[in-house]
């Protein structure tokens, strides 16, 4: 059983920089933007989308009977769903599992230009070479054996983590317009399935999300770091907020709590029962 993962992806340097080197690599290095596997629009199948303004529940450390009033829970693939909610199902999409290196074949670990595997430091994965059509291809089936999981166990959505794993790859390996066309891939398997997909985080990429097929958004602390405008703008209300300190859920139920799905977890998402469990919603705030 692989092991959950939680807490924030978030990257260090300002949105600014990210941005405009976004705007440089989209068009420049692979060219993928312009690959087969990259076409202009996915088409959404007949999929339903996550009530908006809901109680929610992140459990990706575990799993527990939802508390009252959650009408949207989010799993690890590996657990099943919760019975009369909207569930959503998390794989990690774009990096492999800490240790689990081994289940991918080899040239599928980014390596870098000295061929040593290129490691995301903060969480101990393997980053996965999506850098060109071949690679992405073979990288999805073995995605998409999850996501099949996932809707065969009656999940209503899917959850592609590391989207913006990119952004930490070392300069020129791998491009905002390579995490576009991995994730419309993604996004085509699961609408194929009748799931929705959600875009985690990657606010820079928001803007393509129609695009690239993406149908409602999970963000962490986007109260903390001023960004829940930002998918708003993109996304309308189908946002759903995971915030782990007191400031940024603040923050969130001020601006947003009346439009949008927001819940405070420990960072650990510790099922509920054990030492260190948090869930608070905007009602305390």
């Amino acid at each position: 059983m692989r092991k959950s993962r939680a807490g924030s992806r978030r990257v260090t340097m300002p949105l600014s920089v990210i941005l405009a080197a976004t705007a440089l690599v989209a068009v420049g290095c692979s060219g993928s933007a312009t690959d087969a596997d990259s076409s202009p629009k996915t088409a959404t199948a007949k999929v339903s989308t996550p009530p908006v303004h809901a109680g929610v529940d992140y459990q990706l450390g575990g799993v527990y009977t939802p508390p009252k009033g959650v009408s949207v829970v989010s799993r690890d693939h590996t657990a099943s769903p919760a019975p009369g909610v909207y569930n959503i199902c998390y794989v990690n999409a774009f990096q492999a599992q800490p240790d689990a290196e081994g289940d991918w074949d080899a040239d599928l670990l980014l390596r870098d230009r000295s061929g040593k595997v290129v490691m995301d430091k903060d969480w101990g994965e393997a980053m996965l070479d999506i850098g060109t059509p071949a690679k992405r291809t073979r990288i999805a089936e073995k995605v998409d054996d999850w996501i099949d999981a996932c809707a065969d166990k009656g999940f209503d959505a899917v959850e592609p983590d590391n989207y913006d794993s990119y952004t930490r790859a070392p300069h020129g390996l791998l491009n905002a317009a390579d995490a576009e066309a991995f994730q419309t891939l993604l996004a085509r398997h699961a609408h194929a399935r009748h799931l929705a997909i959600a875009q985690k985080n990657t606010l820079e990429l928001a803007k393509d999300r129609k695009r690239v097929g993406l149908d409602f958004a999970v963000v962490e602390e986007c109260g903390q770091y001023d960004e829940c405008g930002s998918y708003v703008d993109a996304f309308g209300d189908h946002v759903i907020v995971v915030e782990y300190t007191e400031k940024g859920m603040k923050r969130a139920c001020a601006g947003w709590g009346d439009r949008i799905s927001i819940v405070r977890r420990d960072l650990d998402v510790t099922p509920a029962g054990h030492d260190g469990y948090v869930r608070e919603t905007c009602d305390r705030y």
